[in-house]
């Protein structure tokens, strides 16, 4: 159950500016308000049900925003509190990767253990940089969402919330995992991978004599020729 409602949930963050963009073409804010509140209060239940009582407070915090926020928008009739979702969502994880930064492991760090477990000094800073990133990513993110939504102009809202914010989050992805590659030269077994290998070849292994390092003895044959 729990599996369903994040999947449902997911398919309802990346449809809502444009479901949102059709519905206030044809309807008020105040209808597309209730409709929103009518699909997203048995969903919100159903995560509730499932959830750790201990981190219930922290699970709750975003859907209560959302909830107000829809809620505000059928008492005033305005459609820019309909519209102040996905600014809601960059602020969410604004917070959840900035908050992570006051801790010793980063959340990027978290998901780059999930595939490998050592990681040196230098990848650790690299973590560290790149949820700062994030981090700018998300008050930019959101100011847009925000300037599109005050100032109504729900066509381009549409267009940014639903297309090119995602778009822009791609970027982001694909060029942290260039400048990883390019910095530490670790790949992997796939073709993305190949391909990186070929643009940003790995250093050949050199193998270095310690100055100290006792000699090797001499073979019978060298011992012989000595004598």
């Amino acid at each position: 159950m729990r599996v369903f409602a994040t999947v449902l949930s997911t398919i309802l963050a990346v449809a809502y500016p444009v479901a949102v963009f059709y519905a206030l073409t044809h309807y008020s804010p105040r209808m597309v308000g209730l409709l929103g509140l009518v699909i997203l209060i048995p969903l919100f239940a159903l995560r509730f049900h499932d959830a750790d009582r201990e981190h219930l407070w922290a699970v709750l915090r975003v859907p209560l925003v959302v909830l107000s926020l829809l809620l505000l928008g059928v008492l005033f009739d305005d459609q820019r509190f309909v519209l102040a979702m996905p600014v809601m969502i960059s602020l969410a994880l604004l917070g959840t990767f900035g908050a992570s930064l006051r801790s010793p492991m980063t959340l990027v760090e978290r998901f780059a253990r999930m595939q490998e477990d050592h990681l040196d000094e230098a990848q650790v800073a690299h973590c560290r940089q790149t949820t700062v990133a994030w981090c700018v990513f998300f008050v930019v993110n959101g100011a847009v969402a925000a300037a599109l939504a005050l100032l109504e102009m729900t066509w381009w809202w549409a267009l940014y919330t639903g297309g090119i914010s995602y778009g822009l989050m791609g970027l982001m992805f694909v060029a942290e995992y260039i400048i990883r590659q390019y910095r530490f030269r670790r790949y992997g077994r796939g073709p993305h991978d190949r391909l990186l290998a070929l643009i940003f070849p790995a250093p050949e292994p050199t193998e270095t004599t310690p100055p100290n390092a006792p000699r090797a003895p001499n073979s019978p044959s060298t011992e012989g020729a000595d004598r």
